[in-house]
């Protein structure tokens, strides 16, 4: 009998909060619900994924069980420590799925804001292509600084070729495995996950998702966030 395909999703919220003054941006609220909470609430609703491992410091790992409980995230199977750096804890996450888990997903719980919709289409083409990555086309000019960072080199960069990466990224979970392994022989340390299979010398898929899936970084993203959920709410 025919098996539907679906995805495990990790997602990392282990970051330290350099820029939030020390606080854990995970935790911060947006109109009253947690950053990670949304993220969580956002897998929870996708009908192809199947479980939710979260990757966070020690010490929060209770937290994140807790509110799997008040937010009713009945997807949730645990949350364990990272490492110590967002590599190791992608592979820290990718050992605690279900070992019949067909894809993993990897998400950043600062993108609070991800859609569910653009998490099912990302999944649409890891399927077809075992390697999927949401993104958004950058709109900017993009300039390279010299090292002293007062003066840009003089260059042209194709912005119909640029995008900014984002999460989720979703692949086939052998072909991670295998990435990441071949990463820890190599020393090598990729930017984003999909750096990894890029690196092994597997091509990932890329997929326009919301520009308003953007990481909460600084401050001052919080309200920006907020000003978004309440202009979906309006719709």
């Amino acid at each position: 009998m025919f098996r539907k395909r679906k995805f495990s999703a990790v997602i990392l919220a282990g970051g330290t909060s350099s820029r939030m003054n020390g606080v854990s941006k995970q935790q911060l609220s947006v109109c009253g619900i947690p950053v990670a909470v949304r993220s969580m609430l956002a897998f929870e609703n996708c009908v192809e994924c199947e479980e939710i491992v979260v990757v966070s410091r020690a010490d929060e790992c209770p937290v994140y069980e807790q509110w799997a409980k008040d937010y009713g995230i009945g997807k949730f199977k645990k949350a364990v420590p990272g490492g110590a750096t967002r590599q190791e804890s992608a592979f820290i996450g990718s050992k605690e799925i279900d070992k019949n888990a067909d894809y993993i997903a990897f998400h950043d719980a600062a993108r609070c804001l991800v859609g569910t919709d653009d998490i099912s289409r990302v999944f649409a083409e890891a399927r077809k292509n075992r390697c999927a990555a949401a993104c958004a086309p950058v709109s900017d000019t993009i300039k390279i600084a010299e090292s002293d960072k007062k003066t840009s080199v003089k260059n042209i960069l194709d912005r119909s070729r640029l995008y900014a990466m984002q999460t989720p990224q979703i692949f086939l979970t052998d072909l991670y495995l295998a990435a990441a392994y071949h990463a820890k022989e190599t020393g090598f340390t990729g930017t984003d996950d999909c750096s990894l299979a890029e690196h092994a010398g597997f091509g990932c898929k890329l997929v326009e998702c919301s520009r308003t899936n953007f990481k909460i970084t600084y401050p001052e993203d919080i309200p920006t966030a907020e000003a978004i959920v309440r202009f979906r709410e309006t719709k």
